[in-house]
């Protein structure tokens, strides 16, 4: 699903040249269930920026589902493969403010140029997954945290992506509701969707299935879990 061989990328900041990736390879499997973990300055932002078509790669390759993943997109291009293979959840989950959380979550449908009534219908049946049929008509600011993230997990399902990419999920999160939100993150993975969570939490890493540590912007670990928790105890 996602392979990356020898990525590197790097920033300019006046005459200084900061390395942040210094060549990461990479391979996650279709329906694979993944953490990425690393302290504040190990790349884990930007690597997560690069899998998502949001910023450019300087050398290496990177292929997602076996298409070749060009480091020289159009902003039009990135647009399409991420609507094509991308779903996306972020700690601030990045909800418009004056759309019902019904709109929200129909908004990928609009995108993929679906018709209205469509749109709406699709986008009731992920609310009533999450458990949101009722506050589908409510605007973010008239929803929990919980719920917020809630609605953006359905909206990164809505289309039927290849991968979901999470953002720390659960970082501005209570621990029960963290523990909620990655169980629905787990239910997603048993349909056969890749998720791949960054996060800073050990409790949160350990309810995948794979974590990878980053260790100033090259993999320090690559631990598989053989019996990922599904909750607190």
């Amino acid at each position: 699903m996602i392979e990356l061989k020898n990525i590197q990328k790097s920033y300019q900041t006046g005459y200084t040249k900061l390395e942040v990736l210094k060549g990461i390879d990479l391979h996650i499997e279709k329906g694979e269930f993944v953490s990425i973990m690393g302290s504040s300055g190990s790349g884990k932002s930007t690597l997560l920026n690069i899998l998502g078509i949001l910023d450019e790669y300087d050398t290496g390759e990177y292929r997602l589902d076996g298409t070749f993943i060009n480091k020289q997109l159009t902003q039009k291009q990135a647009a399409i493969y991420r609507n094509q293979f991308i779903g996306f959840v972020f700690q601030s989950f990045n909800l418009l403010n004056f759309k019902t959380a019904l709109e929200n979550v129909a908004l990928p449908l609009y995108y993929q140029k679906i018709d209205r009534k469509q749109r709406q219908k699709v986008a009731m049946e992920y609310l009533d997954r999450v458990g949101l049929r009722d506050w589908a008509d409510h605007l973010p600011n008239q929803l929990s945290g919980g719920q917020q993230q809630r609605v953006a997990i359905a909206r990164s399902m809505v289309a039927r992506p290849k991968i979901i990419l999470a953002d720390e999920p659960t970082g501005a999160l209570d621990s029960k509701t963290s523990f909620e939100v990655m169980k629905l993150f787990k239910e997603v993975n048993d349909e056969g969707i890749t998720v791949l969570v960054v996060t800073h939490e050990n409790d949160i890493s350990k309810m995948t299935k794979r974590i990878i540590r980053l260790n100033d912007g090259i993999i320090g670990e690559n631990i598989l879990l053989e019996n990922a928790s599904t909750g607190a105890s």
